[in-house]
């Protein structure tokens, strides 16, 4: 049983960065040991969100529509009015945050969830990306397999390694 005093995140992997012209991509994958519901009640659901994710949702994403998303642990509170542009539970989840497009792809894959997130993001920015998404999946993870260590995101992320994750990443990411 992990707590929150004892997490510490493994080292830099399944992440990878896609360039189409001007555009990229981070693209994470994530093997869970659980079903896809239950992933997507993570994904969807503003109680579950609230215990892993960078950002607030005034409202369920398991539903096209607009929604409200307010950035966690930022500096400035960057609050998004934006649309769920796709939601087929428990399979693919498509939004926007901010300037950024995230997709959720959900598939059953050995028992138990492959997750593959796919997140826009300037090139700037994508290993710190990366390095976030790595320990808010950690998070995650642990959220579905009912033992949840709470969310670690902004400022608080640098006691848990992320500058150690962000050098792993932009050195497999050639930055």
């Amino acid at each position: 049983m992990s707590t929150r005093d004892t997490y510490k995140p493994g080292p830099a992997a399944g992440a990878q960065i896609r360039k189409e012209g001007e555009n990229w991509t981070l693209v994470v994958v994530r093997d869970l040991r659980h079903a896809p519901e239950k992933v997507w009640k993570a994904l969807t659901d503003p109680a579950s969100l609230r215990e892993w994710a960078p950002f607030d949702a005034d409202k369920n994403l398991g539903a096209v529509g607009p929604v409200t998303l307010s950035t966690v642990g930022a500096p400035t509170p960057n609050v998004s009015e934006t649309q769920v542009t796709r939601a087929e539970a428990p399979k693919v989840l498509e939004y926007r945050w901010g300037s950024n497009d995230m997709r959720w792809t959900l598939e059953p894959h050995e028992g138990g969830t492959r997750l593959t997130l796919w997140h826009n993001i300037d090139r700037g920015f994508i290993a710190m990306g990366a390095a976030g998404w790595h320990i808010c999946l950690d998070v995650l993870d642990r959220l579905v397999d009912e033992n949840p260590i709470g969310r670690i995101v902004g400022g608080e992320a640098m006691k848990f390694e992320w500058p150690r994750l962000h050098e792993e990443y932009k050195k497999q990411f050639g930055l």
